[in-house]
């Protein structure tokens, strides 16, 4: 048994941990406890046993003595808390529980601790264990310290000088290897290493970076070591599609960014690249306005090559650019062309016009004129970045969504045990509780499919959805789904264009997730609205022409929500008319139950000077906001919300478990529209909806109540609010940020 060897790899894993300060990063407390506990287990054990002596054993016994000979009464108050912690946890008998709140105080703990003055005998000990660990790894002991000396922030899109970059405090915690903000330059090794306590005063042991360089790439200007202060916005490296790192090389006089691993990478003056010209491409390093031959463009945010003899000019992110590509805006495969032939050509992504004399993409089956521009049609968010130069096409098979048993009678993927029979009836009833299971909205009109032993219903439209599609806001294959499974993140399950979860309809996932470990997801409502839109709230044709990571204020709702996918319809005409997915998916037609006729969404009266009331709420209605209202005379008008609810696309019956809130499970209920509505126990106002929330025996009336009251009971918040609580109001956390 290597005990000593199972030391070393325990304290190479803790202070390996990334970003344990991140909010996003909620495992991190619970591993470090873990393997503190490990650690000190294994200590003990090692203690125990006749082992041939080393440094490194010489120094744990000597701490583990020093340990067990303390007066633990008599210790400061953070590390007798921290020992304390850490005991009870390691009574239970290694488990370690889900992150709780009492978890989120030992990073403060240790910060006390750490910044005690004088510093104590054991906090001596165990730092000398980590740098001698540190020293046994020759990666660990190549980290070179990153120093910046200026600190600069993003203000629409361009780099601005912050302050001169100076510590006001020395925070030892941070000192610390595990909260080191680590850089990888090559490969998937830490190559640089940037210290927030210290900003590199305490490790003159390792190398440190020149905080000021020249490089070839822009030799006018030295470049000098920045910290960039976090915000909203990004941006992109000049050398690299990657956006700037928090600390990069930076020219204040020309806006010029470079991540460090560029930096190192050595510059390529010349090279053959036949696929785009027969001639060699000469590095041009000035920042100069030219044309790019592959895309048109004139940026100069990258390097690009050049051919004078033939006025060829190549960004070097072009170079790379794929010959033959599928997109999601199209169904054929699309190649690149070097120019267009005569006529006006636009765009069929962002839909503006584009210059035949310039590279492009054009559409490889005969008598189809789909163009796009380069840079558009190799967007992320239409392209899954695939190369199909030389791969075959072969055709997608999809299963069809239902198979016909008889006259009228299907048996549908998502109810399988019992057949449907298709109800041509358009003379029925209007009933409240009849829901479309796939759209989880009422039945008004129109033909659909009903379950002949049970109440399952289908909107014919519904019941014909394809399995599979591709949307032209995302790159990869979407599969139908019917309806969530329950077991889904709380905090992540929304569709991905639009406010509301996908929990109980059918919804359009991709089977790829994304880095952060998210699945796209769409409400079929989101899924089948496409371009162009015409819609009622404006007076031209609406486009998807969002560029990636775009985000623009809906012009109707007036909200800029952080939807993970941040598309809108917009008009290219106007240019400042935007329209997000939910309002662009919000019924124009709907039905009150205590109405005969059907209702229509009015975009507001900006000239009326009438008074509504909302028939459900009682309260008044601000006529220049949209409502809805009855156009046969009747004279209704309801608020949207008081109509559809606050939460669309939920029905009674279903239930999903949230692992935010430590498992919990939260059921929808149908309301119960008398004198003894629920009231909410968040907001404890009466639930006006048609559904209510329930969990653990209290009622809510909206999804963002009952996320608000069990975030109280699991609080999971940033780790920076318990380190101000814990006294360290004084802490300069810019550093952090």
């Amino acid at each position: 048994m290597d005990l000593e060897g199972e030391i070393i790899s325990a304290i190479f894993e803790l202070i390996s941990i990334q970003d344990p300060w991140e909010v996003h990063n909620r495992d991190a407390n619970a591993e470090i406890i873990a393997l503190i506990i490990q650690i000190s287990y294994v200590s003990s054990l090692l203690c125990e046993y006749a082992i041939p002596e080393s440094e490194l054993m010489l120094l744990i016994t000597q701490t583990i003595s020093i340990y067990n000979s303390m007066d633990l009464d008599s210790q400061p108050e953070p590390l007798r808390k921290l020992i304390s912690f850490i005991a009870k946890k390691a009574d239970l008998d290694n488990h370690i529980d889900p992150l709780l709140e009492q978890d989120l105080e030992v990073l403060p703990l240790f910060g006390k601790t750490l910044s005690l003055e004088p510093e104590l005998e054991l906090v001596s000990l165990i730092r000398r264990i980590i740098s001698l660990v540190i020293s046994m790894d020759p990666k660990w002991k190549k980290l070179i310290s990153l120093c910046p000396q200026v600190a600069v922030r993003l203000e629409k899109g361009k780099l601005q000088v912050d302050k001169e970059f100076l510590w006001g405090t020395n925070y030892k915690l941070c000192c610390f290897p595990l909260f080191w903000l680590k850089f990888r330059s090559t490969g998937e090794d830490a190559s640089h290493f940037f210290c927030r306590g210290c900003n590199g005063k305490n490790h003159n042991e390792s190398n440190k970076a020149p905080v000021e360089i020249k490089h070839p790439l822009h030799p006018r200007h030295s470049l000098r070591l920045a910290l960039l202060q976090k915000s909203h916005e990004t941006r992109q490296c000049y050398c690299c599609d990657e956006s700037l790192q928090e600390l990069f090389y930076y020219c204040s006089a020309c806006d010029y960014g470079m991540n460090i691993s560029c930096v190192e990478k050595p510059p390529v003056f010349s090279l053959d690249h036949s696929k785009w010209h027969e001639h060699t491409l000469a590095l041009f390093p000035r920042q100069s306005p030219f044309a790019c031959s592959l895309c048109s463009l004139t940026h100069t945010s990258c390097p690009f090559y050049v051919c004078p003899p033939c006025d060829f000019v190549a960004h070097q992110r072009c170079i790379s650019l794929p010959r033959l590509i599928r997109i999601s805006r199209h169904p054929h495969r699309i190649s690149f062309t070097h120019s267009f032939g005569q006529g006006d050509w636009s765009c069929c992504v962002c839909r503006r016009k584009i210059d035949n004399d310039y590279g492009g993409y054009s559409c490889i089956k005969d008598g189809c004129s789909y163009v796009a521009h380069s840079k558009c049609a190799t967007q992320k968010n239409v392209w899954d970045g695939q190369e199909l130069e030389g791969i075959p096409e072969e055709d997608e098979e999809v299963e069809p969504p239902f198979v016909s048993i008889g006259d009228g009678i299907i048996k549908h993927f998502s109810h399988q045990h019992h057949p449907l029979r298709l109800d041509e009836n358009t003379g029925r009833d209007y009933d409240v509780n009849k829901v479309c299971q796939a759209c989880v909205m009422p039945i008004y009109s129109g033909n659909l499919y009903s379950c002949m032993q049970c109440k399952y219903i289908l909107h014919d439209k519904c019941a014909d959805l394809p399995r599979k599609m591709h949307h032209p806001i995302h790159p990869h294959m979407l599969t139908l789904k019917g309806g969530s499974q329950g077991l889904v993140e709380h905090s992540v399950d929304p569709c991905s264009a639009c406010p509301w979860k996908c929990k109980a309809g059918f919804f359009y996932e991709c089977e790829k997730p994304d880095k952060d470990d998210y699945l796209f997801r769409l409400h079929v409502q989101c899924a089948t609205v496409s371009e162009p839109l015409v819609h009622k709230s404006h007076k031209h044709s609406l486009f998807l022409t969002s560029k990636p990571g775009e985000q623009r204020r809906c012009s109707v709702c007036k909200k800029l929500e952080k939807y993970s996918t941040k598309e809108t319809f917009n008009c290219i005409e106007c240019d400042y008319f935007a329209l997000c997915f939910g309002c662009a998916t919000l019924p124009q037609e709907v039905r009150y139950e205590h109405d005969k006729h059907m209702l229509t969404l009015s975009y507001g009266e900006e000239t009326s000077t009438m008074t509504y009331w909302c028939e459900i709420c009682e309260q008044k209605l601000d006529p220049k906001e949209r409502f809805y209202t009855c156009g046969e005379y009747c004279c209704v008008t309801l608020h949207i919300e008081c109509l559809l609810g606050q939460d669309l696309y939920e029905k009674p019956g279903s239930s999903w478990i949230s692992f935010s809130f430590n498992g919990a499970k939260i059921c929808v209920q149908s309301n119960n529209h008398h004198m003894t509505r629920p009231s909410c126990s968040y907001c404890k106002k009466r639930c006006p909806h048609k559904i209510v929330l329930e969990s653990s025996g209290s009622k809510f009336c909206s999804t963002s109540c009952v996320g608000c009251f069990l975030s109280k009971k699991v609080n999971t918040a940033g780790h920076r609010q318990y380190v101000q609580r814990m006294g360290y109001e004084d802490y300069e956390f810019s550093a952090m940020t």
